[in-house]
């Protein structure tokens, strides 16, 4: 008797920005060929070609393994209205990308890179999961933002989880998380720098001064950044044995997977 195996369908957001969005998704189609249970529906970016060298090899990527690109340029969709009203602005776009997507029968879309604020609508009429560089209860905004608030408190822990996408920016609830210390003998030269640096210009300033390039703030970067493909991994590892995973690992406050990842980063090279 043959065994049928069952995919997970599941879709796809993206700005692809930069060299990272594309990694995480070739991550996951290795991933993929390696037995992991997950289809990709298609492939949905708020960027049409010509519009950024990076989103075009993004693309480029995305159609090289066969899989269903959508595009929907986010700049060039009611430019007036944006200005004016970007509220609903935000609405009337992805009141568009809903009618572009809706005939799609996935589990759930995932955002990887999305750089754009979802609108009510889609929220309300798709299921979607976000990447955000933070542990539960962790800093709100852009990756940037996180870094210099976890610097900034002096914080403990930084890490990334998985959540459910709603209409509060980065409060959904999370779905799975991993954490990783950053008050080890690896970081306290570093912190060390900045308690020196803060002895003589106010933390604004550094912030203006170095943006990305500060030491410390690169090297809690790094570390984040090496751990976001592992959890994207192992979260659609565990969903797609289960998806109703999903609503039981919200109630828990997420599933940690730190240790599933640390051990992905030992067997794999990223």
């Amino acid at each position: 008797m043959n065994l049928v195996l069952f995919y997970m369908l599941i879709g796809w957001f993206s700005t692809g920005r930069d060299e990272e969005a594309r990694r995480l998704l070739e991550a996951v189609l290795e991933e993929r060929s390696r037995g992991l249970r997950i289809d990709i529906a298609f492939i949905f970016c708020n960027r049409q070609r010509g519009e950024s060298s990076f989103t075009d090899r993004f693309l480029d990527y995305a159609e090289s393994q066969g899989l269903n690109t959508i595009t929907l340029s986010s700049k060039n969709f009611l430019p007036e209205l944006r200005v004016r009203n970007k509220e609903l602005w935000r609405e009337e776009y992805h009141k568009e990308v809903w009618r572009l997507i809706k005939n799609y029968k996935v589990e759930f879309s995932f955002l990887a890179g999305y750089m754009l604020i979802a609108g009510r609508t889609l929220i309300d009429a798709h299921r979607m999961l976000n990447l955000h560089p933070a542990i539960p209860g962790g800093p709100k905004g852009s990756w940037q933002e996180v870094l210099w608030e976890l610097i900034r408190t002096n914080a403990r822990y930084a890490g990334a989880q998985i959540h459910l996408v709603t209409p509060e920016l980065d409060e959904g609830p999370a779905v799975s998380f991993c954490k990783f210390s950053i008050k080890t003998p690896e970081f306290e030269p570093l912190w060390r720098r900045l308690q020196e640096d803060l002895s003589t210009i106010s933390f604004e300033e550094l912030q203006n001064r170095y943006k990305e390039e500060y030491p410390l703030f690169k090297k809690i970067r790094q570390e984040e950044f090496l751990r976001e493909i592992p959890l994207i991994v192992m979260t659609l590892k565990m969903l797609s044995e289960s998806a109703d995973v999903i609503g039981s690992s919200i109630m828990k406050g997420g599933i940690d997977l730190s240790e599933e990842v640390n051990k992905y980063l030992k067997t794999h090279s990223l």
